[in-house]
């Protein structure tokens, strides 16, 4: 019962019901269904039917085999050995210590410091307190909004509909009564989401509302032809200048239109009066850095608007659609109306206090829908288990961060001849865990605080960093809300994923360049993260290549000879993976030429690698088979 219980806790569905409910169905069925009986079945995701290939039947069983309790015992001492082997690198005997030891800090467990030594981690880190204070009040406000003015906004209504709370008004029709929450929930998030801007930015709230005008104008004012390139064109800019430009300081404006007046921050009184106004730019002066995020948003909302001039109002009701139970596919496809690309609705959408910080990232569409109708994928149980998973990952965090300082020993870049390859090795697999981690965190913070708000965005983590085995499913699952993003507004306009010959492979190729130069310049304007994009195309044709020579229907009756073949072919590319992501995310092409040299330079070296590899073979095993326990449970995630 108990380990019951704790694989329903750690399974996919756990983190989002999306997994558990196929993208084209309605979800309130399938979650009540679920409800009933959570060791059922479910439907095939996304439609899915089983029997189609080799890929799409379910295996029996082979957690009890003796083969796989073989690997569950070496991957488990492995896990073991790799832990140990940072801890002590991490200690304070190491030659090395007193080379990184000024970055470390006090930590709260007792005999240990902490490496808190990356920036991003650490100012997430350092305001969450403050964060827990605004999400406990942001839902009070809102309901303290929703009593103060619901006299008057209700006050006509009849029994029977749903009011903006998610109760009952009296009697509205459900369309009107959707509007009606609509409308209440979009007051309460203009205004509360002007203040939280104004808070973190200051002054620079101006210009981000120039920003946001110019785009909306683009998408409502330009001939429809041109709205798609214009949108594009002006959003990748706006992201070299605010790079280039720092983010515009004011004295520097002024000073450029009146060269008299050019000072210096210093004296802001004296020489440049706009320096004044630099001075108060909130809790997160580099509004810039943050505004990549809202890119997406802005994008996002000139891009719905244009395909909405292509459809007719009401099309939901025209397919005989519930639009209170809409399928996620329908949320995002299906246009708001006419009347919701508003300026209102669209700077609402823009600032959404939850979500504007980090994401994850819900398209226009998805927002207006899940104001009107509350997903029915939230309840309450999901959402405190939901916050038991954050608490989990935190403290995950916590204690590697105080046992293990790869990060440190990477940015001091000491002596590596003091390091055996093997602690080489895993500084380099844990530096990959605490950016996983840093990453995970946020994310799942911020959708904690939009799921208590009453929006379900996208997990952006559906799996553990190590439980993944091919680039392209790795990328379907990290940052999976911006993977589905770049899907909806990039890839798939480009042209999408051509099957046919080598013209097909070729096109396939350049539109999957563009979509992760842009990915890599969405993050940072930085030549290794561009080397990261292109690399990630690169690792991408082995699998191309791989499927085409060894098509899953010429092993169907060899299934254990095509699972072993397999896990091969996953081992290099799990090699890749983390090639790809040293370079962009940690240490470049240098550090990672240093740390392969360091690796492969002694016979020693060589032969940690080919045990590795025998690791990573036997931990890929494991893998598929986890993911065969899904689709035995319904669960098709595709990563």
């Amino acid at each position: 019962m108990i380990l019951r219980n704790l694989r329903r806790f750690y399974s996919p569905d756990t983190l989002d019901t999306r997994f558990i409910v196929p993208a084209n169905a309605p979800p309130k069925e399938a979650l009540e269904l679920a409800e009933l009986d959570p060791t059922r079945p479910l439907p095939a995701h996304n439609g899915q039917a089983k029997g189609k290939g080799l890929e799409d039947e379910i295996q029996p069983s082979q957690w009890n085999t003796l083969e796989f309790k073989a690997y569950v015992f070496i991957v488990g001492l492995c896990v073991i050995f790799m832990t140990k082997t940072v801890v002590d690198v991490s200690k304070e005997s190491h030659p090395a210590y007193h080379q990184y030891a000024h970055r470390l800090s006090k930590g709260w467990i007792p005999g240990r410091q902490v490496d808190n030594s990356d920036q991003q981690y650490d100012s997430f880190r350092s305001n969450l307190p403050y964060l827990f204070i605004v999400v406990i009040l942001h839902p009070l406000l809102r309901k303290a909004y929703d009593g103060f003015w619901r006299a008057d906004t209700y006050g006509n209504a009849r029994p029977g509909a749903v009011s903006a709370a998610g109760g009952l008004t009296m009697g509205l029709p459900p369309s009107a009564a959707a509007d009606v929450r609509l409308n209440q929930r979009m007051s309460f998030d203009v205004v509360f989401g002007f203040i939280f801007i104004t808070a973190l930015h200051g002054t620079s709230i101006v210009k981000m509302l120039l920003i946001l005008y110019i785009n909306y104008n683009i998408a409502k004012k330009l001939p429809k032809p041109y709205i798609p390139a214009a949108t594009w064109v002006f959003n990748v800019g706006i992201m070299f200048l605010n790079d280039i430009y720092r983010g515009y300081v004011y004295g520097d404006i002024l000073g450029f239109i009146l060269p008299s007046h050019r000072g210096t921050p210093e004296q802001p009184w004296r020489t440049n009066m706009a320096y004044t106004l630099d001075m108060y730019r909130g809790l997160i002066a580099r509004w810039e850095v943050l505004f990549n995020f809202t890119v997406l948003r802005l994008i996002s909302f000139n891009m719905d608007y244009y395909w909405s001039l292509n459809t007719t109002e009401g099309s939901s009701l025209e397919k005989q659609l519930d639009p209170s139970n809409l399928s996620e596919r329908d949320r995002v496809a299906i246009p708001a109306k006419s009347s919701d690309f508003s300026f209102r609705n669209y700077f609402a959408y823009a600032v959404y206090s939850p979500l504007y910080l980090a994401g994850p990232i819900v398209t226009f569409n998805d927002y207006i829908s899940q104001l009107r109708y509350r997903p029915h994928s939230i309840s309450t149980k999901r959402t405190k288990l939901y916050a038991l998973r954050f608490i989990i990952v935190l403290l995950t965090m916590e204690v590697m961060i105080h046992y293990c300082y790869m990060v440190a020993i990477f940015q001091e870049r000491p002596d590596w001849s003091q390091f055996t390859p093997a602690q080489l090795s895993m500084l380099g697999f844990f530096n990959l865990k605490h950016i996983w981690l840093k990453l995970l965190i946020p994310w799942r913070f911020f959708r904690l605080w939009a799921l208590l708000d009453g929006i379900d965005p996208p997990e952006n983590m559906v799996r553990c960093m190590s439980d993944n085995y091919a680039v392209t499913n790795f990328w379907r699952g990290w940052h999976r809300s911006f993977n589905r993003w770049s899907l909806r507004y990039l890839f798939i306009p480009l042209g999408g994923s051509h099957s046919s010959g080598f013209r097909g492979k070729a096109r396939t190729t350049l539109n999957y360049l563009a979509v992760f130069s842009f990915i890599a310049i969405w993050h940072d304007i930085k030549l290794r993260l561009l080397m990261w994009g292109w690399l990630v195309t690169l690792f991408v044709l082995p699998e191309f290549f791989a499927a085409k020579l060894f098509p899953a229907r010429k092993w169907k009756d060899s299934p254990n000879a095509y699972r072993y073949l397999c896990a091969l072919g996953a081992v290099g590319e799990v090699l890749m993976l983390m090639i790809a992501n040293l370079v962009g995310f940690a240490l470049g092409l240098d550090g990672l030429a240093d740390l392969i040299h360091g690796i492969m330079s002694s016979w020693s070296g060589l032969g940690f690698l080919l045990v590795s590899c025998t690791a990573i073979f036997f931990a890929v095993q494991l893998m598929f088979e986890k993911r065969e326990s899904e689709k035995r449970r319904g669960i098709r995630t595709r990563c």
